[in-house]
């Protein structure tokens, strides 16, 4: 389901003739107790918006469903004014306001609208907000690929790489993968994150590539990002032992 959901967002926001909402910027990273600003432009619909929250490997949550004429939003379970609020500077806006922010709002948060003429919600591609306690207290996550199975190997038309990624001082970070220098999406899911024993937090992330692919021994990078702190760490099969 969770996958339905992203390719749904994604395939609504680029369909020609339908509404396009934009979120900016696509990363706020902000210290525990700030209020932080999530904007939404929802293009040519006055409808309003409505904003889901979502960590990562986890499923959507509904935060709240706000109209220009509405006196005050409907927030899903859990959600609440005055924490989250919205404002409209302009009836094409609909920007979402998180105030006193904690650890556990970080996450992805989508917008999106009703489009009265293609008769579809419409997704943003999403804002990912970091949270933590202050930046010095922020350890670089630590990165190791482990290389694809023996399975994988022996006859399999796919081979599937693991990014473990430990020491996250924080329950969310922005992991990216990257083949020979350039951003890969496709076939990358990434869990959501676990807290250890330590209060540490861990978590994965999986691309699934071609045999072919991996045969060509291409470098694969796997990068991981908590506040401003960036760990890198890459694989070649060539570099591989048996």
């Amino acid at each position: 389901m969770l996958t339905v959901f992203i390719i749904l967002i994604i395939t609504l926001s680029c369909v020609g003739g339908v509404t396009v909402v934009t979120q900016n910027p696509p990363l706020i990273s902000v210290n525990k107790g700030e209020t932080v600003s999530l904007v939404c432009n929802t293009g040519s619909s006055t409808d309003g918006g409505r904003w889901y929250k979502q960590v990562a490997g986890g499923t959507p949550q509904f935060v709240l469903n706000s109209f220009h004429g509405w006196s005050s939003p409907k927030y899903g379970s859990g959600f609440s004014s005055p924490k989250f609020t919205v404002s409209y500077p302009t009836k094409s806006d609909c920007h979402l306001s998180i105030s006193n922010v904690d650890v556990g709002d970080s996450a992805v948060y989508y917008c999106g609208t009703w489009d009265s003429s293609a008769k579809e919600n419409v997704f943003g591609q999403g804002t990912k907000l970091i949270v933590t306690d202050t930046d010095a207290d922020v350890d670089p996550p630590v990165l190791n690929i482990l290389r694809p199975s023996r399975e994988d190997l022996t006859g399999s038309s796919k081979v599937t790489l693991v990014c473990l990624i430990n020491h996250m001082s924080v329950a969310f970070a922005d992991v990216h993968w990257l083949l020979n220098g350039k951003s890969v999406t496709t076939g990358v899911f990434t869990s959501s994150a676990e807290q250890q024993p330590d209060q540490k937090f861990k978590m994965s992330s999986y691309l699934t590539l071609e045999s072919s692919e991996w045969d060509k021994d291409p470098e694969l990078t796997c990068e991981a990002s908590v506040a401003s702190k960036t760990t890198r760490t890459n694989i070649k099969k060539s570099e591989c032992s048996d």
